[in-house]
This record gives C-alpha cells, sequence and structure tokens, in this order.
C-alpha cells in the first residue's frame, strides 16, 4: 500500500500538464524542496514523504496558499557557506557573478550575486546559468537552484507573467526552456558544490 501512495503522489506531479510560466517554476520549485528534503534525509533515493512534500508545495504555490522562501534566507547561506566558486568550489581568484546576467535584464543586486572563481566566470560569460551548465552536463548544486528559481519567480511576479502561457512567454532575463522539469534522484545531487559539515 505504501508504494502504491508514493506511486501516485510522484505521479500526481510528473504527469500534470504544465502550462503557464507560473505554473513551470512553482514545479522546478516543488522539486527543489523534494531534493531538499532527501538530501536531508541522506536518501539515495525519493520517497514516500518527498514525493508528498512536492506535491503539497506544488498545489499550495498554484493556489497561492504557500510562498516561496524569502531571499533573506539566501543570502544568509551566502555570508555562512564556505567562500567558493559555487560553480566548481574553486576557493581562488574569486569574484562576484550575476546569476542571471546583468545585460540579459538580471538585478544589479545582492540577491542576484554569488561567487565564481576567473575560470567559471569567463567560461559563463553572459550566458543563462542553467544552459551553461546543461551544455557542460552538469546539474546546479541544490542551494544554487534554490536561488535561481526564486530569482526567476520574482521576475516573473514582478513583470506580471506568472499566468502567461509558456507558449506565448516573452523575452526574460533567463532561460525557461533550462529550467529543470525533473530532478536527478538524491543520490546524485549536491546540496552546495562543496562538502558541508
Amino acid at each position: 500500500m505504501a508504494r502504491l501512495t508514493v506511486f501516485f503522489a510522484w505521479l500526481s506531479v510528473t504527469l500534470m500538464e504544465i502550462n503557464t510560466i507560473g505554473e513551470l517554476l512553482h514545479s522546478s520549485y516543488a522539486n527543489f524542496a523534494m531534493a531538499h528534503a532527501a538530501l536531508s534525509k541522506k536518501v539515495e533515493k525519493y520517497g514516500r514523504t518527498e514525493y508528498m512534500i512536492r506535491a503539497r508545495l506544488y498545489a499550495g504555490l498554484n493556489k497561492q496558499t504557500m510562498n516561496i522562501g524569502p531571499l533573506v534566507h539566501d543570502e544568509r547561506l551566502k555570508m555562512t557557506l564556505p567562500q567558493a566558486c559555487c560553480y566548481c568550489g574553486s576557493r581562488e581568484f574569486l569574484a562576484a557573478d550575476h546569476l542571471i546576467p546583468k545585460n540579459r535584464g538580471g538585478a544589479n543586486s545582492g540577491d542576484n550575486l554569488v561567487w565564481a572563481c576567473r575560470t567559471c566566470n569567463s567560461s559563463k560569460s553572459d550566458r543563462d546559468m542553467l544552459e551553461w551548465l546543461q551544455k557542460k552536463e552538469q546539474f546546479p548544486s541544490i542551494l544554487l537552484l534554490r536561488r535561481y528559481i526564486k530569482l526567476a519567480i520574482e521576475i516573473c511576479r514582478e513583470r506580471k507573467v506568472m499566468d502567461v502561457p509558456l507558449a506565448k512567454a516573452p523575452e526574460l532575463p533567463f532561460s525557461l526552456a533550462a529550467i529543470p522539469r525533473s530532478f536527478p534522484q538524491p543520490g546524485e545531487l549536491q546540496l552546495w558544490i562543496i562538502d558541508l559539515d
């Protein structure tokens, strides 16, 4: 019976149609919460609890009975996490990088700034972080992806495009096509780019 419940929780979010920008972003944020819960419990595969977290959060975000966490939590983490490139973990030749590129419309604010080494900063340049990592066949760390999705949601709310169908999406400073619709199993994910004690 428990396996059947897990299957239906997984199925309810996996098979749903994602039609709007908001549904896509909420789905990815709910997947983040599922992955974060699994990583916190140090499990190798998603189970009933994680699928239920995802399903409830996705429904709550779409019904506006739940909210994403504030960016201030990410800012606190930025001050307490070991100072390292958020893309490769290097601790040398660090500089601030705009997570969502400034010249594509990303904000020039602390919320949008992350540490990047000279090599990653140069390689990424003004490209979308998710597109750049996909080309490198690398899935971002969960905490970095959380910040990115929060920024994307904030941008879309400000521009009042959350209810716009994906087929009619306006140009945005980030790539909607690169927003992950599914996440790897927890055993294949990293909470942060370097191990945290």
